[in-house]
């Protein structure tokens, strides 16, 4: 009996184990005859169900429900949803997330809402949810962060309205700049940490830095100053040179960050043997020996070795090898701390110039663009011409950025010239003001579009008013007229000022011209221009010199002339490296008062002495000569002084009337200027220079001659010293300049100032 109940107990359990298995999933196998959507208010009911995998008809099994319940949170429209059974039906209730009304930033100061709107995901009439605000809060970390705030504090908040909607607030605590305290090295011993310092690009907060984020912390600008060190190991010849670390650390109070480089410097190397290994055929590597400018002995310097494989890649362009592979290898003999160097040059085919492709200009029209090349379709390819291609098409200053890429075109002697463009704008208007000691405090107003149309023609309205001038000209300029390399225009123009200082009268200037320049070789261009204009001399000071009085009134001058010009500069804004030379002359007399003869010449030589030091030489001459029976009037002679010789006031140096001290300008001129500029200690990205320099000529030969007039030929000088500042706010310059040679008559001025900016 006892064995029959403990089976019969065992059987009992089975069956109600079975039952309850058998019965749960039934219960949950049920076919469903209804669905039934509660909670749904901005959303339909049938677009709840079109997310779900669920359908009148089907079984209602966990799996199901699982995946329905899983597909409606996806959607991110609802907060919260429950699937339930009711018999046959399937009861579907959600909780709608809210719509966002407004999207606001409050006490950020540092960053404007436009710029945090612009990185954030969640716009207004969107839905709110917790995730995608977590993310756009994560977002404007790294916007703060990455400008140098790493105290920053964001809190979103969401403030519920009526009909299910939210305003949603970030409200930002910024924080001060988190600047790099300290930036320290361990393992260096060639090289101090002030010299390794002074390499990278991340500097120690200091005073001076306020204009710059270089003392911010930046992890992309970190990671490029361990590239910076390795280059710079590497060009002293430490070939074996490693980062072993680069750390960042963050106080406590995430005020400040704390730089370590953990370095391995290695041992420094010197060049064994440097040599060419060529696979071009019927090619003699010997002629390449010019261009390789290391020997044996020299310590190893990375960046010259890629110099001269950059330069070769060239000279092999300019032989028409375009697609030449010049690589340099390197054998390290870690016994004798010698480098072999061998330029391993692959042979490839004579090409020709097959098309040229230009994209990314949607404004300026392709001829702008295709007329700077050097190169046509069908010419000979020539790397030394497409590299001076691309510099012409980026001084035109109409694109952003300018990329070329040489491709294999349709045969293996062809090669097709892709340009790709990113376009800036090229409008401007701008005021400015400014100081100097030439024209006193000074606002000026211009209009200017430089590639009007895209067709790269110049046109431009500008005005100025200063203490002592003001004038306002309109000038337009085609660039290629009759789609020739003819730069044709017009400009008009009417100025005033006051010499009353100098030659105590004023002077008035209204007049036109025409101009049209072309090129004579590529470096060699002439200008010719016909001038009009109406210049009076008014309000002459009674005790002003009679050889001024004499000249009261008006005189129309009507002049022919040309310019004829070379250069090669590195660079016209702020030139390191060549060379520039001018020659101008000008003929008056085809109708009007005036009739004379002039011209003037000269040269200025930039030469770089040291790195971040420049030597320029400048020298210039010119005269002026009347004919007929007309002499050459104030208005149009020379003067020297001011800018253009410092030491002397303006119009302080040349002939003048000792009775008056008037000025009464000269018909011949020399003058010339050794400077050179040079960094003060001050880091580089403040744009401080120091100068020296000295300054020499004369002014002299006046027509009229008396008993009261000073007029010698003897040479004037001075030397200074000299501080500029390429500003925020536009450049600044102060000159201290001391005459060394002059006459008693000649005026002087120790100092000059000059400041202006344009906004």
């Amino acid at each position: 009996m006892r064995k029959l109940h403990k089976v019969g107990l065992n059987a009992l359990v089975l069956l109600t184990f079975l039952a309850m298995s058998f019965g749960g999933h039934a219960a949950f196998a049920a076919t469903i005859e209804k669905i039934d959507v509660q909670g749904a208010q901005r959303v339909e009911p049938q677009t709840v169900l079109s997310y779900m995998d669920l359908r009148v008809g089907d079984e209602m099994t966990q799996t199901s429900l699982d995946h329905s319940l899983k597909s409606l949170f996806a959607t991110g429209l609802f907060a919260d949803v429950t699937l339930s059974q009711k018999g046959s039906t399937l009861l579907v209730e959600v909780i709608e997330n809210p719509l966002i009304n407004q999207i606001a930033f409050e006490g950020n100061s540092q960053i404007e809402d436009d710029e945090l709107l612009a990185e954030i995901q969640l716009r207004p009439r969107q839905v709110f949810t917790r995730t995608k605000v977590q993310s756009d809060v994560a977002r404007l970390y790294q916007i703060y962060r990455r400008n140098g705030r790493f105290s920053v504090n964001i809190e979103p908040k969401a403030i519920q309205l009526d009909q299910n909607r939210v305003n949603l607030v970030f409200e930002i605590q910024e924080g001060d700049v988190t600047k790099v305290s300290s930036i320290r090295f361990v393992g260096n011993e060639r090289f101090s940490d002030d010299q390794l310092r002074s390499e990278i690009t991340t500097k120690e907060d200091a005073w001076y830095r306020f204009i710059t984020s270089d003392d911010r912390y930046d992890p992309d600008r970190l990671s490029y100053d361990q590239e910076v060190l390795r280059r710079f190991y590497l060009s002293e010849g430490y070939a074996d040179f490693r980062i072993l670390s680069a750390v960042a650390e963050l106080s406590n109070d995430k005020d400040s960050f704390f730089i370590t480089f953990t370095v391995e410097e290695g041992a420094r190397y010197k060049l064994a043997n440097v040599s060419v290994d060529s696979q071009l055929r019927n090619f003699d590597p010997a002629v390449l020996q010019k261009d390789i400018d290391i020997k044996s002995g020299d310590w190893y310097d990375a960046d010259r070795v890629q110099e001269i494989s950059d330069k070769l890649t060239d000279t092999l362009g300019d032989m028409q090898y375009a697609f030449v592979d010049v690589r340099p290898d390197v054998d390290r003999n870690r016994e004798a701390k010698t480098i072999d160097i061998i330029f391993r040059i692959s042979e490839t085919p004579r090409v020709f110039v097959e098309r040229i492709d230009v994209h990314g200009n949607v404004r300026t029209l392709d001829k702008v663009v295709r007329r700077e090349m050097l190169l046509v379709e069908g010419d000979p390819f020539n790397r030394s011409k497409l590299s001076r291609s691309e510099q012409r098409i980026r001084d035109l200053d109409f694109f952003e950025n300018v990329e070329m890429d040489v491709k294999p075109g349709s045969a293996p002697d062809k090669t097709v010239v892709d340009i790709g463009v990113a376009e800036k704008s090229t409008g401007e208007v701008s005021v400015g003001a400014g100081f100097s000691t030439v024209d006193g405090p000074l606002a000026d107003f211009r209009i200017r579009e430089r590639n009007l149309l895209g067709k790269g023609q110049d046109l431009s309205l500008g005005a100025v008013i200063a203490g002592v001038r003001s004038e306002v000209d309109l000038s337009f300029t085609e660039p290629y007229f009759l789609n020739r390399d003819l730069a044709a225009g017009f400009n008009l123009f009417h100025m005033t000022r006051d010499f009353q200082t100098e030659s105590s009268f004023d002077q008035q200037r209204t007049g036109g011209g025409l101009s049209i320049g072309y090129p004579l070789s590529e470096r060699w261009r002439q200008t010719l221009r016909y001038r009009i204009e109406r210049n009076e001399i008014t309000d002459v000071k009674s005790s002003a010199s009679r050889y001024i009085r004499d000249q009261e009134g008006q005189r129309d001058t009507s002049a022919i002339s040309q310019r004829l010009d070379y250069t090669n500069l590195d660079s016209t804004l702020f030139p390191t490296d060549g060379w520039t030379y001018w020659l101008d002359t000008e003929m008056s007399g085809l109708g009007g008062d005036s009739q004379y003869v002039s011209g003037r010449t000269g040269a200025s030589f930039y030469y770089p002495v040291a790195k971040n030091v420049v030597l320029n030489i400048l020298g210039e001459t010119g005269a002026i000569q009347g004919y007929g029976d007309e002499d050459v009037v104030i208005n149009e002679r020379y003067f020297l002084g001011g800018n253009n010789f410092r030491g002397f006031q303006r119009a302080g140096i040349g002939p003048r009337d000792l009775a008056t001290d008037d000025s009464l300008g000269g018909n011949i001129f020399y003058r010339g200027t050794v400077e050179t500029s040079f960094p003060i200690g001050l880091p580089e990205e403040l744009g401080i220079l120091g100068h020296a320099f000295t300054d020499f000529g004369t002014l002299y030969d006046l027509d009229q001659t008396g008993a009261t007039i000073a007029d010698e030929s003897s040479i004037r000088a001075s030397a200074g010293l000299g501080l500029s500042w390429r500003s925020p706010f536009g450049p600044v310059r102060i000159d201290f300049a001391l005459p060394y040679a002059d006459e008693s008559y000649d005026e002087e001025e120790l100092i000059r100032f000059n400041f202006g900016t344009r906004f």
